[in-house]
Formats: structure tokens, sequence, C-alpha cells
């Protein structure tokens, strides 16, 4: 899901999309992909610290990038849409799958 910040029209599609296929509250399986930088993955991670987040890393093969998914219990579509803007406000860089 690599988007603008603002693209509201592909926020509300996945936002009925994710009505339309799960019973809410739900476990979300977020996924990012961003450059291996120690402060960057910490960003990422304080996004989601004190949620009851489970979060996995695993770096590329050359070590340039690293893969971060996080497995998030959310009570609603809205609270999904709301992590991916906050993390695309605040992480330079990421891109969201």
């Amino acid at each position: 899901m690599n988007t603008p910040l603002n693209s509201e029209e592909f926020y509300e599609k996945l936002k009925g999309q994710l009505y339309e296929t799960t019973s809410w509250p739900a476990e979300y399986l977020y996924k990012f992909i961003i450059k291996s930088d120690v402060k960057k993955i910490a960003k990422l991670e304080a996004i989601f610290n004190n949620l009851g987040a489970v979060i996995n890393k695993i770096e590329s093969k050359n070590g340039k990038y690293t893969s971060v998914s996080v497995n998030l219990l959310m009570r609603s579509p809205n609270a999904v849409i709301e992590k991916y803007k906050e993390v695309a406000e605040k992480v330079e860089g990421v891109i969201s799958l």
C-alpha cells in the first residue's frame, strides 16, 4: 500500500473491503518495508507500543531493508486506517504493504 498520505479515496476503498471481509474487532496484520535504520525501526515500533502488538522483524539478504510485521487486535477498520496514516506521517520512507 504505497499510497500518498492524503489519498482518502484509497482509504475509503480499504475501509469498505475491511468491513466486507472481517468481523470486528479482529486481529490485523500490518506489513511494512523500511530501510534498516535503527531509529526508523524504533519509531515504527513505538507507534504500536503498549497496544499488545506482536512485532516481527526480518532483515533483507543484503541488510539494506527490514520487513516489519505487526499483528494487533483492532477494534474497527477506522482504527486500522488511523494506524496506517500515523505510520505514514511519523516514519519517513516506510512502505506499507
